[in-house]
């Protein structure tokens, strides 16, 4: 597909999208009338304009869906799986254009937040890192050479800047990158900061930029003290050749999810979620689907007792 046929499809694919508030089976706006842009983070120019829900838009939606929960809880439960596994068949169906929704309208490029090497390969580490981050390159999530996207916003890009600024002033060192991008959208520059000292508050933010602050460890408690120092616990990485040391590390470090030399962890069959300030509960898996029940229990008398 040449750029202007994508162009063109973009268009026709955002005119198609609804801008009102589903409720009770019907589009309308909201019940203030107002509404609210959503930018492309990639050039920063208004992609739509969507209804902006109130208190009162919530209140009924919920007031619909408590009109409608009894009747539901009695369908059977195969009536219940047909049902969803029609929404499932239309979201397939739909797949390329949330893509494409989500690509234009939700930049936040996920990265680890902290690196904590060991002190005595810390410089190779560092320094074949750096090489790789330098050639990333920053772009829209359409361009097929993109392989680094802008963040959410302006000022999500101003608070990241805030942190390496504060995490220089204190010593840490640029080796590549450290500053945002010029140019249109919110991109920042994939950035590698050394010698990052333990304190330094950009090791304690769930930040979700393109910037990889290295610290050191020189023991196995100092990496799970130094990883457990921070009130965030979504996601752990932990890279060793001893099977027995992951498990034993695993089991120490506050996180909902530990990946085993592994970079990419998430999985549809399998919990995810965090501890701590990183959220509550877990989808995916079966303990997702818990999620959504309530746990009864009912006592029935011993038929046999006297």
């Amino acid at each position: 597909m040449t750029e202007t046929n994508t162009l063109d499809h973009e268009r026709q694919t955002l005119l198609d999208v609804p801008t009102g508030l589903l409720i009770n089976g019907q589009w309308r706006e909201a019940s203030g009338g107002a509404r609210f842009a959503v930018e492309d983070p990639a050039t920063g120019n208004t992609l739509l304009e969507i209804a902006d829900a109130t208190s009162d838009d919530a209140l009924a939606a919920l007031d619909a869906a408590d009109a409608v929960q009894a009747s539901w809880a009695r369908t059977g439960p195969r009536e219940r799986a047909e049902v969803l596994r029609r929404t499932f068949d239309i979201i397939v169906q739909w797949t390329e254009d949330f893509a494409l929704f989500d690509d234009l309208g939700d930049g936040q490029a996920t990265f680890r937040n902290r690196f904590l090497v060991e002190e005595s390969v810390v410089e190779e580490f560092t320094a074949k890192f750096a090489g790789a981050r330098s050639m990333l390159k920053p772009g829209r999530g359409t361009d097929p050479e993109s392989t680094v996207g802008p963040l959410i916003d302006g000022e999500a890009r101003e608070d990241v800047h805030g942190l390496v600024t504060e995490a220089i002033s204190s010593g840490a060192r640029v080796v590549t990158g450290g500053a945002p991008l010029e140019g249109e959208g919110y991109f920042y520059t994939p950035t590698v900061l050394a010698d990052v000292l333990n304190d330094a508050e950009i090791l304690t933010k769930e930040i979700f930029e393109p910037v990889a602050p290295i610290t050191t460890f020189s023991t196995e408690d100092h990496a799970i003290r130094l990883a457990n120092a921070t009130e965030y616990g979504l996601a752990a990485y932990v890279y060793t050749r001893d099977h027995n040391r992951l498990l034993g590390v695993a089991e120490q470090i506050e996180y909902g999810m530990v990946g085993f030399n592994a970079g990419v962890i998430s999985n549809a069959a399998a919990p995810f979620g965090g501890v701590k300030q990183s959220g509550l509960g877990r989808e995916g898996g079966s303990e997702g689907i818990s999620e959504y029940t309530a746990t009864q229990s009912i006592a029935i008398a011993d038929p046999y007792a006297e």
